[in-house]
């Protein structure tokens, strides 16, 4: 299954090999006790999951020091992927479900993950400033917005102006519309050949 990984991030160090390789033994075992992945897609957590997450390493390459925060990450997507793609960074995972951020926090702890920082918080209580705020379809993008606009630090780092990164699917005309003049939005089928990524984006708004 780590092979759709490797496919596409060649590069990987042996420590950030055996941190993916770990991740489905994990999360087959904590999704048996706290349901966060679908019961019928835990055989397809390489590709709909931890490849979909990295698909945002795709749009930007973030620079060592960049602080991301990850907005309504369930059992830890797309943070717990990036955050072993890009150690030098500080990631913070927030959720408002108590035992979904559990499942995110032991797996970190399982694999040794020590610059993601899973909190049970809602993202209108989160204060901090950060690069980056990353989510995937946790809600429309204006909604996200509204919430989000306040922990955007004024002081870019990376080749992309601080803003939100979010993976969404589907039809996006209407929830882009009001953003139309500023937002990007790049198809995962032009980085990724599997059928499945064919109506899948990652869309970056810079605030």
């Amino acid at each position: 299954m780590m092979e759709i990984i490797q496919k596409y991030f060649p590069n990987l160090s042996a420590e950030q090999q055996q941190q993916f390789a770990a991740l489905d033994a994990l999360y087959r075992d904590w999704n048996a006790k706290i349901n966060v992945i679908s019961r019928k897609d835990i055989d397809n957590l390489y590709e709909h999951h931890v490849l979909h997450s990295m698909a945002i390493a795709r749009m930007v390459n973030f620079r060592p020091g960049t602080r991301i925060l990850d907005f309504g990450t369930g059992g830890g997507f797309p943070g717990i992927p990036l955050a072993i793609l890009f150690p030098e960074c500080q990631f913070k995972l927030i959720d408002g479900t108590g035992k979904k951020i559990r499942v995110a926090q032991e797996v970190c702890n399982a694999i040794g993950l020590k610059n993601c920082h899973p909190e049970h918080l809602r993202g209108e209580d989160e204060k901090g400033r950060y690069d980056f705020v990353v989510s995937r379809a946790v809600m429309p993008l204006p909604d996200l917005v509204k919430i989000v606009r306040k922990n955007i630090a004024k002081e870019s780092k990376n080749a992309l102006p601080n803003g939100i990164l979010c993976l969404k699917g589907g039809n996006l005309e209407a929830e882009l519309q009001p953003f139309r003049k500023i937002v990007e939005s790049a198809g995962l089928s032009t980085w990724f050949s599997e059928e499945w990524f064919k109506e899948k984006h990652v869309i970056y708004l810079p605030l």
